[in-house]
């Protein structure tokens, strides 16, 4: 089974839909998605969202499966020098504590704890799973039994943070690793495929993350949300 897990387009997070450029990415993002030929569709239930899915939804006459736990992960968290969603801590933070690089310890940070992020957390993988296993893989451990393998494409439209918390599930390690290593550009599409080496024994393996190719095809730079600067000086570019 493969999982693609597509961030949404350039936001215009006043109004919760896309830019302009939000749009042609959504548009472009289209004409790769109508190629394939996809088993179901699962989106947030947030307007930027439905928006970037629209395009391809319309084209295959299509619908998607609005789900709640698909929406950005984003529990209001007070941190040592700024206070925002769970996945945005500033490096000199989050890295001078060794619990955030494990896989469960991470949760174990006070700050964590008071804002319920454990809680909320353990509820986004669960209904990860619950999916997963409507689509022939069951949860087991660390693994996923395959009880009805298969070579469907199912694709999820979200948010990074929410992305993040995905992969951290699907692949076994915190989250903290892709919230501030990784960054999937609006439209980008991260792809897992399930390995099944042994019989029934089932792992996701990551196939590409954050892939933009469908906007370089066209010409196109991937847009700069979601980036900080890639120099202080750099005026024009995203602080805090």
């Amino acid at each position: 089974m493969k999982l693609l897990i597509v961030r949404h387009g350039d936001p215009d997070y006043a109004i919760d839909s896309l830019t302009e450029t939000g749009w042609i990415e959504a548009e472009l993002l289209s004409q790769r998605l109508t190629r394939l030929d996809v088993k179901a569709f699962y989106c947030s239930p947030l307007g930027r969202a439905r928006a970037t899915a629209k395009p391809t939804l319309e084209k295959l006459g299509r619908e998607a499966i609005i789900c709640p736990w698909l929406r950005e992960f984003a529990p209001k968290v007070v941190k040592p020098t700024k206070t925002g969603v769970a996945w945005d801590w500033l490096p000199q933070d989050w890295t001078v504590r060794d619990y955030f690089f494990h896989k469960d310890r991470w949760m174990e940070a006070p700050e964590f704890r008071e804002a319920g992020v454990p809680e909320a957390y353990k509820w986004v993988c669960g209904e990860l799973d619950a999916l997963i296993a409507r689509h022939g893989y069951r949860r087991e451990g660390n693994l996923y039994r395959a009880e009805n393998p298969n070579m469907d494409t199912i694709v999820l439209v979200c948010h990074f943070g929410l992305e993040s918390v995905l992969l951290s599930h699907l692949l076994n390690c915190s989250p903290m690793i892709f919230w501030h290593g990784a960054c999937a550009a609006p439209t980008s599409v991260t792809t897992l495929i399930t390995e099944e080496r042994r019989e029934g024994i089932a792992y996701f393996r990551m196939g590409a993350f954050g892939d933009t190719s469908h906007l370089y095809a066209a010409g196109r730079q991937p847009s700069f949300s979601a980036r900080f600067c890639e120099m202080y000086t750099n005026e024009d570019e995203r602080h805090d």
